[in-house]
């Protein structure tokens, strides 16, 4: 969600051999514990970013508003804190950036004071135009002060002249591109939109007589709502006092929603589009065994996002499952590595392997993603050094060729691994006895398709396939941003 193509990217101590969502967003309108209510929806959603987070409530007389920089937990721990937060509405966010710096003025939600009053913003997801409109809009005088480009969409309202609040947000998204979902709070209602093909996620909820909207279902389990729908593509919702109301601001457009919120970055416990996530990820572990399953003695995850799709292998195999690589969940994000020495060794401060369960076996290797190859390197040596005589790996996504646009943090096409080699290749190069992917009509068939159909296929598989549904107007060809001048880009 930054803009600067050109700004260094945020020191991160984290995996970054995997894949990121940037961001959660959560609205609640009519309760009156909105702002605690909030909190708790993005503890849910601290997967999709865990650099910053950030409530906006209104209270009838003022908007009260906490973002910091951090995880929800400890931003939000502070009685004070939260009891500043007061009001019947609130909008969150937890944000994880895609490039550029990690300040607090990228916080989000971005408030404004417009003309029609106060107004929070928050988005997940990406413009494609971005730095087009942000060009036009520094030329006519707009001062921006942040390098988001949810701000962006902040001027374009600010800047509107349409009379009502909503029709200046439809005039203002009619201009941008990308896929988002986004959440707004004003002094009346709180806003709830979708890209018109549906890329990004967002779905709405009921607590008595309070409704909310957030990314995703688990955020709603964790308050005790009751899931009401998916929000549909190209859809706005408008929670009000006297209810919700579904407006189409948008031309009908084939929907596409992103096919790796179900390979990896949606919670397993989740539902999207009337489907369970893990129930997903397994029947694509099981896909993936018919396609290409080697003579094994065990199955076992690369933790933890490999673990639905192993026991879906493993069901479907006959192979026995076991947890042969144990993860440390309390290295974070803020773990400091000290020297040379301990940074390399890499992978070791999360995983160790289980030497019982591999030594002397052939073992299978689940996991959801390969992108650079850094990781997959140190778990295949990890788990050779553990005494397996064999270690083949399987992959529940086909291979990542292509960069994403659409909202989430991809490296450059040539560092992508599977953009530089082949299966055997890459085989190789992580020390492997033989690697398999699941191909894209196995991928479409476990989604309960008879496979991908070229001409409309349903979800957005643009990371595999290299077919961008929606214009990346601000790119250079489709898979590498626009090189434009420093001096250009602060313009």
């Amino acid at each position: 969600m930054i803009t600067n193509p050109l700004a260094p990217p945020p020191s991160r101590t984290g995996d970054d051999d995997k894949f990121h969502e940037e961001c959660g967003v959560f609205g609640v309108f009519g309760h009156t514990d909105a702002a605690a209510l909030a909190a708790l929806g993005l503890h849910a959603l601290q997967h999709r970013g865990q650099e910053a987070a950030g409530i906006v409530a209104y209270d009838g007389r003022q908007f009260n508003a906490h973002r910091d920089l951090g995880h929800v937990g400890d931003i939000f721990s502070s009685e004070g804190i939260m009891a500043r937060l007061t009001g019947h509405a609130a909008v969150g966010h937890n944000r994880y950036s895609t490039t550029g710096e990690t300040a607090l003025r990228n916080v989000q939600p971005l408030f404004a004071d417009l003309s029609l009053g106060g107004f929070a913003l928050a988005h997940n997801g990406n413009l494609t135009n971005a730095r087009h409109l942000r060009h036009r809009l520094v030329e006519q005088g707009a001062i921006f002060q942040s390098t988001s480009d949810t701000e962006v969409i902040l001027h374009l309202i600010a800047t509107s002249e349409a009379g009502s609040l909503i029709d200046r947000i439809i005039a203002a998204l009619r201009q941008i591109e990308g896929a988002y979902s986004l959440v707004a709070l004003s002094k009346s209602c709180i806003f709830a939109v979708r890209d018109p093909m549906g890329v990004r996620p967002l779905v709405l909820g009921k607590l008595g007589d309070a409704y909310v909207v957030t990314s995703e279902t688990c955020a709603l389990d964790i308050i005790g709502a009751e899931f009401v729908r998916d929000i549909e593509a190209g859809e706005m919702v408008v929670l009000d006092e006297s209810g919700v109301h579904s407006l189409r601001p948008f031309p009908p457009a084939p929907r596409r929603p992103c096919i790796f919120e179900y390979i990896y970055f949606a919670r397993p416990d989740s539902m999207m589009e009337g489907t369970s996530i893990y129930e997903a990820r397994k029947r694509i572990g099981a896909v993936l065994s018919e396609e290409s399953g080697p003579p094994a003695d065990v199955v076992i995850p690369v933790p933890d996002s490999g673990v639905p799709a192993a026991i879906g292998y493993s069901e479907a195999s006959g192979i026995p499952f076991e947890l042969g690589i144990i993860r440390n969940h309390y290295v974070g994000r803020t773990f400091i590595e000290p020297g040379q020495q301990i940074r390399n060794l890499g992978v070791k401060l999360k995983h160790n392997a289980n030497r019982h369960t591999i030594a002397g076996k052939r073992v299978v290797l689940v996991d959801d993603s390969i992108v650079r190859g850094t990781t997959s390197i140190k778990i295949v040596e990890m788990v050779r050094a553990a005494g397996a005589t064999e270690v083949h790996m399987r992959i529940a996504a086909p291979p990542t060729t292509h960069s994403c646009f659409y909202g989430i943090d991809t490296p450059e096409r040539d560092e992508l691994l599977a953009s530089r080699m082949d299966v055997a290749g890459m085989a190789s190069h992580i020390g492997v006895d033989s690697l398999a992917f699941i191909s894209i009509e196995g991928l479409y068939r476990a989604m309960g398709e008879n496979g991908r159909n070229a001409e409309a296929p349903r979800f957005c598989d643009a990371c595999f396939t290299g077919d961008y549904p929606i214009r990346l107007t601000d790119f250079a060809g489709r898979d590498r941003p626009a090189q434009l001048s420093l001096l250009a880009e602060r313009a």
